[in-house]
């Protein structure tokens, strides 16, 4: 049997390569091998930080009577969801469409062209809880295809049929200021008073929505929106859900109090999460917001940051197979590890119990009061930390995903420059580089690499999106004239090749020369991530007021032509439309322009750490000597010395030259 996975970039792919299954990669020899056949395709889509897909591989995958029916029986094909999002998006499409749910690991069985008759999630290797056993599904569809083959076809060309009607574009729909104010109406009805956050459990992080908020208060002073915030953003970090000893934050927490986390930590939430944090500080000054963007931006840099310069993906929800086994404490652990007096005054300061917060009463650390003794708190952290690192650690799946790059490169560029953090505008520079000379192929963006090697599979729209935004980040924080240019060649290919043909504003997530699925996905939401199309959307709006005038028009125009098609996704499903609605307040306050201006950098450097500090976001801000860079042009010394320029959209306001008068003129909010 061939190991057709011991050379994949993927480590979820890695993880199966010693599977008794023979897999094959995605690939369309593989769909030829199943009409070779005259067999289905079993497919197995998941990722390497998710539990269940490790609990379904050890349970069935490893199993040598399972792998034995599977082998004989299909055509059994692997796939990594983060390496190949627009497989993942096809077939989740059809399973929610099937069962009215999705999840990881996704099982799907297609014909051999690919298209879906029966779809599914985890299955278990015996009956349970009106499951069937894996082993009792794999039996019945091989009944099903060997005496009701063509009624199984006909019921996949349907099934296929209406999954491609229902991916066409919105409808035109602008988000207005009214829209605007509805969607907060709409998350405030959604929010949990009591623990902080919006809805019930498992709750993820609503980072995008959070970062929508924020722009609403500072340009409409909305205490609503502020408070809505400050009780997620202080819920959160808090909670179990919040790594108090080496930072950053797991993907979910299990229950509604962000007590118990799901254990994996992706690159991207930690990313998104950075820059709300960040945003909060500065504009609220909260000591506590400053801790955790601090702690969470060493974390990506310490524990996510690779050899070769770029970041890796995330770390396992698993330890050893036992899900938190890195993380959770008992009493008696506390006390080993700091001594009786130590151990219990941390044990009262985490939330550590006899019986636990967590299974077989261990505790997940939690942080809900302040400590009383600072500095005790620091020593005490900082020798349970020393000592949970001795323990085995989850493995890391270390590939480099373009898309998550491009939004770490953004938010550490961002808080860099507003705290005052300038190793973390260095790391986004590496990560920056890495990433265009890796991943750049024949001047077309791949989607990740592994140990330096790109993989094959082609970027698809969130990556032009999301890594041109960071890019633009990086030539505001630097004044490095090749990240605008290089952000602004992918924002190009984006415009021309993910385009919806005669229906403006509107995105497929691959390109038009990318591999024909059986749909080509187009999804507009925002989920755990910027949507592609709203990650074009922002990076077009930045790009606008930072290039030339010859492509600044059509930059702009793309932007308010995407936003205007999510008008009724942003006031009915706010949760989903954050990074939308976030667009659409930089849009609504102009965006606000800081254009600094001086001699040298240290005459600018302490108007250009104003205007980090102060202006709102979705702003965007450039410092340089007058006429470096486009926004510059035009904008000269005032009286030999370092002058401020600020915009709102197409209107500007007078230069001021000392920190006070800046941080006035770019207050958005009510007068």
């Amino acid at each position: 049997m061939a190991n057709r996975l011991a050379t994949a970039t993927s480590p979820y792919l890695l993880q199966h390569s010693e599977n008794p299954v023979d897999w094959w990669p995605w690939s369309a020899e593989a769909l030829t091998e199943a009409e070779r056949r005259d067999v289905p395709i079993l497919l197995s889509v998941g990722y390497a930080a998710c539990h269940w897909c490790h609990v379904m591989a050890h349970e069935s995958f490893e199993d040598p009577g399972i792998a034995r029916l599977m082998n004989e029986n299909f055509v059994n094909i692997k796939v990594d969801r983060e390496e190949r999002p627009d497989i993942d998006a096809v077939y989740m499409a059809a399973t929610q469409a099937m069962t009215g749910q999705g999840g990881w690991p996704m099982t799907c069985f297609l014909t051999p062209d690919g298209e879906p008759f029966h779809c599914g999630t985890y299955y278990p290797p015996e009956p349970r809880l009106g499951m069937p056993s894996f082993q009792q599904l794999l039996l019945a569809v091989v009944q099903a295809w060997r005496d009701r083959r063509e009624e199984l076809r006909e019921g996949a060309s349907r099934i296929a049929a209406e999954l491609a009607q229902r991916t066409g574009p919105l409808p035109e729909s602008a988000v207005d200021a009214g829209v605007v104010a509805e969607a907060v109406s709409k998350l405030d009805a959604e929010a949990d008073r009591v623990n902080g956050g919006f809805g019930g459990a498992p709750k993820f992080p609503p980072s995008m929505v959070l970062e929508f908020l924020l722009r609403h208060h500072e340009r409409t002073g909305s205490a609503e929106a502020l408070s809505l915030v400050e009780s997620c953003a202080e819920a959160m970090s808090r909670g179990g859900i919040h790594d108090h000893l080496a930072g950053g934050f797991a993907r979910y927490s299990v229950d509604a109090s962000w007590t118990v986390p799901h254990f994996e930590k992706m690159l991207y939430d930690n990313a998104l999460l950075l820059r709300v944090y960040a945003h909060l500080a500065r504009l609220t000054g909260s000591s506590r917001a400053h801790d955790v963007a601090r702690s969470t931006g060493d974390f990506l840099l310490d524990r996510l940051g690779t050899a070769e310069g770029g970041f890796a993906a995330s770390l396992d929800a698993d330890t050893l197979g036992e899900e938190g086994l890195t993380y959770v404490w008992t009493q008696s652990e506390l006390s080993a590890s700091l001594g009786d007096e130590d151990g219990a005054w941390a044990a009262e300061l985490f939330g550590v119990t006899d019986s636990g917060t967590f299974e077989k009463r261990r505790s997940v650390l939690q942080l809900r009061q302040d400590p009383d003794d600072p500095r005790r708190y620091q020593r005490v952290r900082q020798a349970l930390l020393a000592n949970r690192d001795k323990r085995p650690q989850p493995e890391r799946d270390d590939k480099v995903i373009a898309a998550w790059n491009g939004l770490a490169i953004g938010a550490l560029c961002e808080a860099g420059a507003a705290l005052d953090k300038p190793r973390w505008i260095e790391a986004a520079e590496r990560a920056a580089r890495f990433v265009l000379e890796v991943h750049l192929v024949d001047g077309r963006l791949r989607r990740s690499s592994r140990d330096g090697r790109v993989g094959a599979a082609a970027g698809v729209l969130e990556d032009y999106g999301c890594f041109a935004d960071g890019l633009l980040a990086l030539h505001q924080a630097t004044g490095e004239p090749r990240w605008l240019s290089e952000a602004t060649a992918l924002l190009d290919i984006a415009l021309d090749r993910f385009a919806v043909e005669d229906t403006p504003g509107a995105y497929h997530d691959t390109a038009d020369d990318a591999e024909t699925l059986v749909q080509r996905p187009s999804d507009p939401g925002d989920n755990a991530s910027p949507s592609g199309a709203s990650a074009l959307a922002g990076a077009l709006l930045t790009a606008s007021v930072l290039v030339g005038p010859e492509r600044a028009a059509r930059y702009r125009d793309a932007a308010e032509r995407a936003v205007s098609r999510v008008g009724r996704l942003a006031a009915k499903m706010p949760r989903f439309a954050g990074h939308w609605l976030a667009v659409a307040e930089a849009l609504l306050a102009g965006p606000i322009q800081v254009a600094v201006v001086g001699p040298e950098p240290a005459a600018w450097a302490e108007l250009r750490e104003t205007a980090a500090r102060k202006a709102p976001g979705g702003a965007v801000v450039l410092a340089g000597t007058p006429d470096s860079a486009p926004l510059l042009a035009d904008r000269p010394l005032v009286d030999g010395g370092a002058a401020a320029y600020v915009c709102r959209g197409y209107v500007c306001d007078r230069p001021v030259s000392t920190p006070e008068a800046l941080s006035l003129a770019v207050n958005i909010g009510p007068k």
